[in-house]
């Protein structure tokens, strides 16, 4: 597998949300040999007790199916509803992948005239076209806009289109008019433009974007932080690295999860060894994976852990482990600091059987001794001693060792 195709199926192991869509199939044919009986049931909505307008479309298994004829009839029954219901059912469909459908939601929700969209609704409605019809079809909606809709969150979900795509040069055009207008963003829009140069290897463009939110007064966010100093890191500036994170902890917005992420991020520095070089990291690893490459994706378990979110950290390591990429001893030393700064004892434990058993990246004590050290430097010593002795356990280290 190419270190593109591998990064990539990362990637979509990361923003996957939605569950169950395989089971949502199973009994498509149940009714009927050539599945037209099946078609005729999904089309009929049975009323049963507590039934309501969420259930009726989510019964609707096939992306054929019509979602309008389900909230016509439900209207026709002489049933309300609300903008508010409308979005969270939205909301949901999405979260399932059921694009078409909450495309459709949306559709009805224009077409009726009882219903004012928000500015989100035009920027969902420009997130979904992109993922039913493509981005072509996202794009001729968003200029086809009036003024007034051409809000901060339309030309950010458009942004988000280009980006997701790596479409580069439309995604650059963009952000060029998006500093013309006189509208107010946030740090989301700008994010997506240091993921853009993030994932198209073009890194040393992350700082020009950060300046760029400074001269517009824009708050930066722990996704902000995220990329720049990732971005440092993946280029060996360990000493700009210190300076973001000194600058991150002077914030006014700084709490619990950006300590968490500061601390993890100077224990990944010490105990991975990462110095300065002038040579800006272009150092290949086995099978074309950069060492670039490597170092973003341990910022993504870093940036987990520091929201405290162990699933995606869990999920992350999942897919590492499944490819059959040469990790560095520097990723097994991530997870490990990853998994102690949430204090999951267990899983540490578990990583480091996984790196003792690995055949193709060799268990290395040195790496575990200095993270030891490392959490022993900025002042965490509980969780030093609680993982001293998880060491000695495995045979790691010896009991004689400090």
């Amino acid at each position: 597998m190419g270190s593109r195709a591998f990064f990539l199926s990362l990637r979509r192991a990361r923003f996957v949300e939605g569950v169950g869509a395989a089971n949502e199939r199973s009994s498509r044919r149940l009714f009927s040999s050539n599945g037209l009986g099946s078609e005729l049931v999904e089309d009929a909505v049975v009323v049963e007790e507590g039934d309501d307008l969420k259930s009726r479309i989510f019964r609707l298994r096939l992306p054929k199916r019509s979602v309008t004829n389900v909230i016509q009839k439900w209207v026709g029954e002489g049933n309300g509803i609300s903008a508010s219901e409308l979005r969270q059912i939205s909301k949901e469909l999405r979260k399932s992948q059921r694009y078409k459908h909450a495309l459709e939601l949306s559709e009805w929700m224009v077409t009726n005239d009882g219903f004012e969209l928000s500015d989100k609704d035009y920027a969902d409605r420009i997130d979904l076209m992109t993922k039913v019809f493509g981005v072509d079809a996202a794009e001729r909606y968003f200029e086809g806009l009036p003024t007034s809709a051409k809000s901060s969150e339309t030309y950010t979900a458009l942004l988000h289109s280009y980006a997701s795509l790596k479409l580069s040069d439309k995604a650059a055009d963009l952000y060029e008019r998006i500093k013309d207008t006189n509208l107010s963003f946030s740090a989301l829009t700008y994010n997506e433009m240091m993921t853009l140069y993030m994932s198209i290897g073009q890194v040393e463009k992350v700082p020009s974007v950060v300046d760029e939110m400074k001269r517009q007064k824009v708050a930066p966010d722990i996704f902000t932080y995220n990329l720049w100093i990732s971005s440092c890191a993946a280029t060996l500036r360990i000493d700009e690295v210190e300076r973001v994170l000194d600058e991150m902890s002077q914030d006014s917005n700084s709490n619990e999860d950006w300590k968490r992420y500061r601390h993890l991020t100077r224990i990944y520095v010490i105990s991975g060894q990462l110095s300065n070089s002038e040579s800006g990291g272009l150092v290949e690893a086995e099978k074309g994976i950069t060492q670039r490459e490597w170092i973003a994706y341990d910022f993504l378990v870093i940036l987990h852990a520091s929201l405290g979110k162990k699933e995606r950290v869990d999920q992350i390591w999942k897919s590492l482990r499944m490819t059959k990429q040469k990790m560095t001893s520097r990723n097994f030393v991530c997870v490990l600091s990853s998994y102690l700064m949430l204090g999951h004892l267990k899983e540490v434990g578990e990583v480091i059987d996984q790196w003792k058993q690995a055949t193709i990246t060799s268990f290395d004590s040195s790496y575990c001794s200095r993270l030891l050290e490392a959490y022993k430097e900025i002042g965490l010593i509980d969780t030093a001693n609680a993982f001293h002795m998880l060491l000695i356990d495995k045979n790691c280290i010896s009991g004689n060792d400090p």
